[in-house]
C-alpha cells in the first residue's frame, strides 16, 4: 500500500514489534491471495462482483466504525475533505473493477506487474504533483521501470495497459488519501458511503431484471458474495494495526509480498504464458524495486540514528 494515514506518524513504533509485523504480513498475504478468491464468485460478471464488494464492505465498515465510535471524525470532515474522498472513492472503484476483471480474463501476471510498479508510480506522482525532488537511486529505479514497460510492450505487441492503469489508479488514490487525515477504518467507510448508493441501485435493478446471480445459485454463492465485504475490510484493518506499530520502511518491504503471491499464482496456478521477453521485463522491474527499497531502507536508518552532539 502506498497510501498515507495518521497511523504512520504515530510515535513509539518498533520495527521488531511482532504483532505489528505479523499483522502487516497477514494483510499483504490476504491481498496477494485475491486472485484465488474472486473467481469463486463466478459466474457473476465483474461489474456485479464490484457492486457487491462496495455494498457489503460499506455495511461492514459502518458497523466497525460504530463499534470504534469513529463517526465523530467523519462528521468533522470539511467540504475539501469530502471532495478528496469522493475522488479517492472513484479511483479505488476503478482499481477494484480492473483487478476483478483482470482476474476473470486470466491476466493475473499483468495485475502483479501493476502492483510491483505502484511504489514507483507513487514516487513519480510525488514529483509531478507535489514537486518533490528525487535522489539518484530513485531516478535509476524509475528509468529501469520505464525500460521494463517498453520491453514488455514490444514483446506483447501492445503496452501493458492493465498494469499501468492499476498502478496509476492506486497511486492517485494514495495521493488523494494523503490529503485527508483520517484513520484507515474511517477513511474506507467514507469512501464506501460515496459509492454505496449507485452500487446498491445497480444491484437492485440487476436482481429485479433477473440478470443478477445473488439468489439464483444457492446458499454457497450467496455466502461468497456477502463475504466480499469482510475479504476487503480484513486486510485493510490488519494493515492499519501494522502501520501503527512498525516503520514505513518495513511496510515498504512487506509490500512486495502482495504482487509476488499474485505473480506466482498467475504463473504456476493459472498457467499464464511467460515468454522470455516478459521475464526480461519483470527482471528489470525487480531490479528497479531492489534499488528503490535499498535506498528507502538506508534513508530510514540514517533518519533513525540519534544526532551526536559535538559539544
Amino acid at each position: 500500500m502506498t497510501t498515507h494515514s495518521p497511523e504512520r506518524t504515530t510515535p513509539g513504533r518498533d520495527e521488531l514489534d511482532r504483532k505489528g509485523l505479523a499483522a502487516g504480513i497477514a494483510s499483504y498475504v490476504l491481498w496477494g491471495l485475491f486472485p484465488a478468491f474472486w473467481p469463486l464468485l463466478d459466474p457473476a460478471a465483474p461489474i456485479e462482483v464490484l457492486a457487491h464488494r462496495i455494498v457489503w464492505t460499506t455495511v461492514l465498515m459502518a458497523a466497525v466504525l460504530t463499534v470504534l465510535r469513529g463517526w465523530r471524525e467523519l462528521r468533522g470532515l470539511d467540504l475539501r475533505g469530502w471532495l478528496a474522498t469522493c475522488a479517492a472513492a472513484l479511483f479505488i472503484a476503478v482499481n477494484w473493477g480492473l483487478f476483478i476483471w483482470g482476474v476473470s480474463v486470466g491476466r493475473v501476471v499483468e495485475i502483479a506487474l501493476g502492483y510491483y510498479m505502484t511504489p514507483l508510480v507513487g514516487v513519480l506522482l510525488g514529483v509531478a504533483v507535489l514537486r518533490e525532488r528525487l535522489r539518484a537511486a530513485q531516478w535509476a529505479a524509475l528509468a529501469l521501470a520505464a525500460v521494463a514497460v517498453l520491453v514488455i510492450g514490444i514483446g506483447a505487441g501492445t503496452p501493458p495497459w492493465l498494469s499501468m492503469a492499476l498502478a496509476c489508479s492506486f497511486g492517485i488514490y494514495g495521493l488523494l488519501k494523503a490529503t485527508v487525515r483520517l484513520p484507515a477504518a474511517t477513511s474506507l467507510t467514507a469512501e464506501g458511503l460515496v459509492l454505496v448508493l449507485p452500487a446498491a441501485v445497480y444491484l437492485v435493478v440487476l436482481e429485479s431484471s433477473g440478470a443478477g446471480t445473488l439468489f439464483d445459485l444457492g446458499p454457497w454463492h450467496l455466502l461468497l458474495m456477502l463475504s466480499a465485504g469482510p475479504a476487503t475490510a480484513l486486510p485493510l484493518l490488519l494493515y492499519g494495526v501494522s502501520a501503527r506499530r512498525i516503520p514505513l520502511s518495513t511496510l515498504g518491504v512487506l509490500l512486495y509480498i502482495n504482487p509476488t503471491l499474485q505473480f506466482l499464482w498467475g504463473v504456476f496456478a493459472v498457467g499464464e504464458d511467460m515468454p522470455t521477453v516478459r521475464w526480461v521485463g519483470f527482471a528489470l522491474v525487480w531490479a528497479a524495486l531492489v534499488l528503490f527499497t535499498v535506498d528507502l531502507v538506508r534513508r530510514a536508518r540514517r533518519a533513525a540514528q540519534p544526532v551526536r552532539s559535538t559539544v
